[in-house]
């Protein structure tokens, strides 16, 4: 299988339930543990061998666009724009998709990870078509169950990914190794008026072509509200020390 070194980051969303402490940032620049989110993330995903990384910006993106300017983070950068970034994530997603014609790691600008659990994703076998989500067994350590995505497996196969579905035995980490095909499956989710992440999921779960990768105990953190973010810092303290960082290159 093909190395995988290129990543796909979310980051267009206008971040309503963080609004009241981003002091007009874009919630991707919301600080944690002393610097932006999407700091840690790109930083996490290249301990992890991204090399490579496409960030879909919307909300307030100038600031995003000027926070990276001459930024030295490793990686190289290239920006695309989601003007309907108030649409669900899987439109900005689909923005991203003439720029990526390769497996890809699929990330979240909100979403805080250990390097481990991305390299444990990336080292997985992806066959044609598939996506591989990181998946939390450790139902009880979720800060915000009622706010968190939900995934039932059978086995290693994914059969049912929501926010409302009763009946789960794991959490979406909003970690994906994925091919190309997803694409096609947001684009088909999108032509029948579904526009989430999940809506393209389940075109993939109707083909037997989306799996689960068990995350065991590593950590991770969903920072959608400052509830969250405060819980994140009492307990994460250890996972997000800071590493050398090399040159970048940002394309925009």
């Amino acid at each position: 299988m093909k190395e995988v070194n290129r990543c796909l980051i979310l980051a267009a969303g206008n971040g309503t339930r963080i609004k009241s402490i981003a002091n007009g940032l874009p919630k991707p620049l919301v600080d944690f543990q002393g610097k932006p989110m999407l700091e840690h993330v790109i930083e996490r995903a290249r301990q992890a061998g991204i090399d490579d990384v496409v960030i879909v910006v919307g909300y307030r993106s100038g600031l995003i666009r000027r926070w990276l300017d001459g930024r030295s983070l490793g990686v190289s950068i290239t920006l695309v724009e989601n003007p309907d970034y108030h649409q669900p994530n899987g439109i900005s997603a689909l923005k991203a998709r003439n720029e990526i014609q390769e497996n890809f790691l699929l990330l979240m600008a909100d979403h805080i990870f250990e390097p481990e659990t991305a390299r444990l994703l990336l080292n997985a076998s992806l066959r044609d078509g598939e996506v591989i989500l990181a998946v939390d067994p450790n139902i009880d350590r979720v800060f915000d169950l009622d706010d968190a995505t939900k995934v039932l497996r059978n086995g290693d196969r994914i059969v049912d990914i929501g926010k409302e579905i009763t009946h789960y035995d794991a959490l979406d980490t909003g970690m994906f190794l994925c091919s190309p095909a997803l694409f096609d499956r947001l684009d088909f989710a999108v032509q029948q008026g579904r526009c989430s992440l999940s809506d393209g999921m389940r075109q993939l779960i109707a083909e037997g072509r989306f799996r689960a990768l068990d995350i065991g105990q590593r950590q991770w953190q969903d920072l959608d509200t400052p509830e969250a973010l405060a819980h994140a810092e009492g307990i994460l303290g250890g996972y997000f020390l800071p590493e050398p960082i090399l040159e970048s290159v940002a394309r925009v």
